[in-house]
């Protein structure tokens, strides 16, 4: 007689039960899936930050979405929307990259990752002293309502671009604490390039558009 169903899906395991010693078990394969990943992923308390970087993207898109209408209600013009997908794809992909190294390629947590968490905490302090400075007009897209003048207060009174620095950060620093090297290398480097394409496409709104940048 077969151990098991020629159709069932799972993994034999032999071994003692109720004494009899060559009794078959069969342990779902898809349990002994999971078991396997997070065995080897070395998991610990400290991979939450990446679901909770996950949760905080949703939250900003659900504030820029509610900010995108209100400018568009008050005539504001998009420009770089022909590069924003390609900026989508990008940080959808860097999620994707962590987590395929830290599961499939076994990394380990970074030795440094208290320095480089310092880093990421400092970095989400600007994100939203700039947030709030930009107050409705913060939006993921680049939006300028005719005849406007760019935000000149709070960090944009020291630094340009200082939400693009912080996603330059964080799109390096999060994948280096948990050793997905060769995701923040590749991310940095393409992110890089959509910027620059990005912050041209900015500055020539405000001249066009607004009242300078």
């Amino acid at each position: 007689m077969l151990p098991y169903a020629p159709g069932d899906a799972g993994v034999e395991r032999i071994g003692g039960n109720q004494g009899l010693p060559n009794q078959r078990t069969i342990v779902p394969e898809e349990t002994s899936s999971l078991s396997y990943l997070l065995s080897i992923a070395q998991w610990s308390p400290l991979h939450a930050v990446i679901l909770l970087v996950i949760a905080q993207r949703i939250l900003e898109l659900r504030l820029s979405k509610r900010n995108e209408k209100r400018l568009r209600e008050r005539g504001a013009v998009e420009v770089g929307a022909d590069h924003y997908p390609a900026i989508v794809t990008l940080h959808v992909l860097w999620f994707a990259g962590m987590i395929v190294e830290v599961v499939l390629l076994t990394r380990s947590i970074n030795p440094f990752w208290p320095a480089l968490l310092a880093i990421l905490l400092l970095a989400q302090w600007l994100r939203y002293w700039a947030i709030r400075s930009l107050g409705p007009s913060w939006t993921t897209r680049v939006l300028v309502v005719p005849k406007s003048r760019p935000v000149t207060n709070g960090p944009y009174r020291y630094l340009r671009h200082p939400n693009y620095i912080v996603v330059a950060t964080e799109l390096f620093v999060l994948p280096v604490m948990f050793g997905a090297y060769v995701t923040a290398v590749t991310v940095t480097i393409i992110n890089a390039i959509l910027l620059l394409i990005r912050i041209r496409a900015e500055n020539r709104a405000w001249r066009a558009i607004g009242k300078g940048g």
